[in-house]
C-alpha cells in the first residue's frame, strides 16, 4: 500500500505535539525575589497608587494596554493580564469583550475569561514570586540595555505565570518594567516590593466606598438627571434613548461641583434608588434582554488623555434638552422602538420620529465632543485605521436652517434604506464580504438624492450664512484635527496654518460618522467589520470635502478636488457634474484664492467675537507669505517670527525626520521670560491623498511635510521631548532650520532631545504631566507613553 506523503506530515504533526508541549515547559522561574517581610504596612491608595500612576498607568490604560494590563483601578490591579490583544487586525471572528468594569464583575470572574494575576506571590515572608515584582527587578538589573523597545508590537509575551516569564527574561532580559524606560527610583521599588509582600491588598471597604460614592452636591444633580432620563412616557425614553447612546463614551461632569467628579451613564438593571448593575452590551443600542435605568456611575479609575472626554452638566444643559426634545411636537406620536435588531444600526429609522432639527441641534451643541468621540476613540487607533484622513484639516457646520435634510424630515426618512451603515452586520460581518461595494452603491444613491434636494429647494447656492456660527460663547463652530500617524487630537479653533482641505459636515453626515465609528464600532470585532467601516469613512470624508466645494467658486471646484487626490485616477478623472458643480455659491469673492478668502471672512466677521475663534498668531501666513528668520533674538517677538519662519514646507528638521514616530514632540523652554514655557511641535505629513487603506508610504512626499509650534500641550501620546533653556533657543532655531544629518546636528539633538533610556527621563516626563495638568486641569489626564520614540541609544 502506498502511503501518501501528507499522511507522514500529519504523523510527525501529532507525534510533535507532546514534545513541544515538553519542550515548552522547561523554562524555569526566576529565583524569588527577596523581601523586606518587617516593612511597615503600605496602603494602596496613599503610597501605591501614585507610583502606579507615575509609572505604570502611562502604558497600562484603556485597550492598547500590554497585556490587557490595566493598572489605574485596583480592579485592573487585581484583574491581571491576558494573552489576547484587542487590536487584533487579522482576527477572522470577533473576540470576547474584555472591558473593564463592564465585562465581568469580580477578580474570579476575570479569572474565567483567562486573565491571570500579576500581584500574587505563592510565597510568603521574605520572599516574594509576583510577576509584578519579577519585571520591576528585571527592569533594575538591566537599566542601560540599548535596543527599539515598541510596548504594541505584535508578538510580545505575555507570561502568565513565573516559568512562562523566566522564559521570556532569559531570552529578553531588557523586557523588564516599565519597559524600555529607566527603573523607578530605589524608594518607588522598596514601597511595591513592600505591598506585594503583604499581599497586595486594594482599598479598605470604607474607602472602596468612598471611591464609588458621589459627593453630596453631585447626588443633587444626579437625582434630577436621573429622573428626567427614567421617565415613563414614550417621549421621554426615547429622548433619554438617544441621549444615551450619544453621552455613553462621554466623561460627564457636574459644572457647579468642586473638585472635579467625573461620571459615566450606564444601562443599569436596578433603577436609582438602588446600587448600580451594570448590563453589559457591545454596543449603546444592542438589546438589554431586561428593564433598563439610565443611571450615573462615579468613575474613579485614573483619567487618561486619550479616553478623557469631558461633557459638562448644569440646569442649564438640562433646560436645552427639554426645550430640543421635549417641548416641540413630534413627527409621530412618540412610540418605543425596538433595540437591538439591523434596524437599530440606523438612527434615521430608529429616531424618525424626533425632528432632525433637534437631533441636530443637539449634535451642534457638543460638537467638539462628537468629533472628539471619533478621532480618539476606540476606532482610531493605528496608521491603517487613521489614514483615512489628512495630518490636517478644520472642519465647520452647516447651519440647521441651510441644511435641508433637516428643514425637509421627510427627504431622510425616504432615504433610510441608503442610509444602512457597515455596523448593521454587527461585529462578525462575513469575511469574504469585506470588500462588497453594497454600502458603497447605497451612499451613492444618497448623495445623489441629497443634490437633488438642493437643486430643487436652494438652487441659488450657499452664502457664507450658511455656516454655522454657534449660539453661544462655549460652541465650537469651527474645529481643528490633527493626524499624527497612528493617533489624532481635535482642537477648537484654527490652529495651524490654512489646511489643504477643509470639511463642512452636515446632519446626515455627523449623525454617520458617529454611529459608523463610535456607537456602531466594536473594537473586538473581526478583519472584516472594521475594514467595512474604514471603507465607508471614505465616503464620509468626500462628502464633507465636497461640501466644502459647494462654497468656492465653480471654476475652482474641480481643481481643488483634483488637488486633494493626486495620483487618485478615479478622481482625477471626475468632470463637474460628479463633482455637483452645478449650483453657484453666493459668496463674493475679490481674490484668486478663495479658499482663505472664505476662512478670513468667517473668522474676521461671521463667528462672534465672543467666542474668540481666531487665526493661529504663529502659524497662520496672512496672504501666504512667509516669515524670515530673524537675525538675532531679543524680543518675544523675534522668537514668535522665529517659530513662524520654521513652518515653511521643507524646513531642514522635518526633510530628515521622515519616520512615523516622530509626530508629536513636547518642547520644555526653561526660564523663558522668568517661567519654564512648554508648546508642542506638530508634523504634519503631506499625502499626495488619503483614499486607500494600503501603501500609505507611496503618497508621502517629505518635501511637502510642515511643521506647527503651538503652546502648551497637544495630543495624547507624545512623541518625543525636548529641553533647552531659553539662551539655546536660537541654537534650537538653527538645528530646526538646517538639520541635515551630520555629527554635529546629531549632537544638538543629543544636546536636546529626551531619549527614553535616559536616567533623567522621569524627571523630565514628570514636568511635562504636571504643566499639562495645571493648564488645562479639566481635560487633563495622563500622557500615554507606549509611541514614545522606540529607540534607547
Amino acid at each position: 500500500m502506498t502511503r501518501s506523503p501528507w499522511s507522514f506530515l500529519v504523523l510527525v504533526a501529532i507525534l510533535s505535539v507532546p514534545l513541544l508541549g515538553m519542550f515548552g515547559t522547561c523554562a524555569q522561574a526566576p529565583p524569588p525575589i527577596p523581601v523586606d517581610e518587617g516593612a511597615p504596612a503600605v496602603g494602596y491608595l496613599e503610597e501605591v497608587k501614585p507610583i502606579l500612576d507615575r509609572r505604570c498607568v502611562v502604558c497600562h490604560s484603556c485597550y492598547n494596554a500590554p497585556c490587557q494590563l490595566q493598572l489605574g483601578s485596583y480592579e485592573g490591579v487585581a484583574r491581571g493580564g491576558s494573552k489576547l490583544a484587542v487590536y487584533d487586525s487579522a482576527r477572522l471572528t470577533p473576540q470576547e469583550p474584555t472591558r473593564l468594569f463592564f465585562d465581568a464583575s469580580s477578580t474570579p470572574g476575570w479569572r474565567k475569561k483567562g486573565f491571570h494575576s500579576v500581584t500574587e506571590s505563592s510565597l510568603e515572608g521574605s520572599a516574594n514570586d509576583s510577576l509584578m515584582l519579577y519585571l520591576l527587578e528585571a527592569r533594575r538589573r538591566a537599566p542601560g540595555i540599548q535596543k527599539d523597545f515598541r510596548p504594541e508590537a505584535p508578538g510580545l509575551s505575555c507570561p502568565a505565570d513565573g516559568p512562562e516569564l523566566g522564559g521570556v527574561l532569559a531570552r529578553h532580559p531588557d523586557r523588564g518594567m516599565p519597559f524600555g524606560f529607566p527603573p523607578v527610583s530605589d524608594a518607588e521599588y522598596d514601597t511595591l516590593a513592600a505591598w506585594l509582600a503583604q499581599g497586595a491588598r486594594g482599598p479598605s471597604p470604607e474607602e472602596q466606598h468612598g471611591l464609588e460614592t458621589p459627593s453630596a452636591a453631585s447626588a443633587a444633580h444626579i437625582e434630577r438627571w436621573e429622573e428626567f432620563l427614567n421617565g415613563d412616557d414614550p417621549k421621554h425614553a426615547m429622548t433619554a434613548r438617544y441621549l444615551y447612546e450619544h453621552y455613553f463614551l462621554a466623561h460627564l461632569r457636574f459644572r457647579a461641583v468642586e473638585p472635579f467628579e467625573f461620571f459615566e451613564l450606564v444601562r443599569s438593571k436596578t433603577p436609582p434608588d438602588e446600587p448600580v448593575e451594570v448590563i453589559a452590551t457591545v454596543r449603546p443600542y444592542d438589546d438589554p434582554g431586561v428593564p433598563i435605568y439610565y443611571r450615573f456611575r462615579k468613575i474613579h479609575e485614573t483619567l487618561v488623555h486619550k479616553t478623557h472626554m469631558v461633557v459638562e452638566l448644569d440646569d442649564a444643559r438640562l433646560a436645552r434638552l427639554r426645550e430640543l426634545f421635549i417641548e416641540p411636537e413630534w413627527l409621530e406620536a412618540p412610540h418605543l422602538e425596538v433595540e437591538g435588531d439591523k434596524a437599530a444600526a440606523n438612527p434615521f429609522v430608529i429616531y424618525a420620529q424626533i425632528p432632525p432639527l433637534s437631533r441636530y441641534q443637539f449634535l451642534l451643541d457638543h460638537s467638539e465632543y462628537i468629533i472628539r468621540t471619533f478621532i480618539r476613540g476606540p476606532v482610531c487607533k493605528g496608521q491603517v485605521a487613521l489614514n483615512v484622513i489628512h495630518d490636517h484639516f478644520w472642519v465647520l457646520f452647516l447651519d440647521p436652517e441651510a441644511d435641508q435634510t433637516v428643514q425637509h424630515p421627510d427627504f431622510l426618512y425616504g432615504q433610510a434604506d441608503n442610509l444602512r451603515l457597515p455596523t448593521e452586520k454587527g461585529s462578525q460581518k462575513r469575511v469574504l464580504g469585506t470588500f462588497s461595494n453594497r454600502y458603497r452603491e447605497r451612499y451613492a444613491r444618497f448623495f445623489e438624492a441629497k443634490v437633488d434636494l438642493y437643486h430643487e429647494k436652494e438652487p441659488r447656492g450657499f452664502g457664507i450664512d450658511a455656516i454655522w456660527k454657534g449660539e453661544r460663547a462655549s460652541d465650537a463652530p469651527l474645529l481643528t484635527v490633527y493626524r499624527h500617524f497612528d493617533s489624532a487630537s481635535v482642537h477648537r479653533g484654527a490652529l495651524g496654518d490654512l489646511p489643504r482641505t477643509l470639511w463642512v459636515i452636515d446632519y446626515p453626515q455627523l449623525e454617520r460618522i458617529y454611529y459608523a465609528l463610535v456607537a456602531g464600532f466594536d473594537v473586538f470585532g473581526n478583519v472584516s467589520h472594521q475594514v467595512n467601516v474604514r471603507r465607508y469613512m471614505d465616503y464620509l470624508r468626500m462628502e464633507g470635502e465636497l461640501n466644502f466645494l459647494q462654497f468656492m467658486p465653480l471654476e475652482k471646484r474641480v481643481g481643488m478636488l483634483h488637488s486633494w487626490y493626486i495620483g487618485d485616477r478615479a478622481i482625477e478623472n471626475v468632470d463637474h457634474e460628479t463633482v455637483r458643480s452645478a449650483r453657484p455659491s453666493r459668496v463674493s469673492f475679490e481674490t484668486d484664492d478663495p479658499k482663505r478668502e472664505l476662512m478670513e471672512k468667517l473668522i474676521g466677521d461671521h463667528f462672534p467675537l465672543e467666542m474668540e475663534i481666531r487665526f493661529d498668531p504663529i502659524n497662520y501666513t496672512w496672504d501666504g507669505k512667509q516669515v524670515p528668520m530673524p537675525r538675532s533674538f531679543e524680543t518675544h517677538e523675534d522668537i514668535l517670527d522665529g517659530f513662524r519662519a520654521l513652518t515653511a514646507p521643507g524646513t531642514g528638521f522635518i526633510t530628515h525626520i521622515t519616520d512615523s514616530e516622530a509626530n508629536v514632540m513636547l518642547v520644555r523652554v526653561r526660564d523663558y521670560d522668568g517661567k519654564d514655557r512648554l508648546f508642542t511641535i506638530v508634523i504634519n505629513r503631506w499625502h499626495d491623498n488619503v483614499n486607500s487603506m494600503f501603501f500609505e508610504g507611496d503618497t508621502l512626499d517629505h518635501a511637502k511635510d510642515t511643521i506647527d509650534f503651538l503652546p502648551g500641550s497637544i495630543g495624547s501620546y507624545p512623541n518625543y521631548f525636548f529641553d533647552l533653556a531659553a539662551e539655546e533657543v536660537p541654537d534650537f532655531f538653527d538645528l530646526l532650520e538646517n538639520f541635515d544629518g551630520s555629527e554635529a546636528y546629531l549632537q544638538k539633538i543629543d544636546r536636546y532631545g529626551v531619549n527614553r533610556g535616559e536616567p533623567h527621563f522621569w524627571e523630565l516626563y514628570d514636568w511635562f504631566q504636571a504643566r499639562a495638568d495645571e493648564e488645562d486641569p479639566l481635560n487633563a489626564g495622563l500622557y500615554d507613553l507606549n509611541r514614545y520614540y522606540p529607540t534607547s541609544e
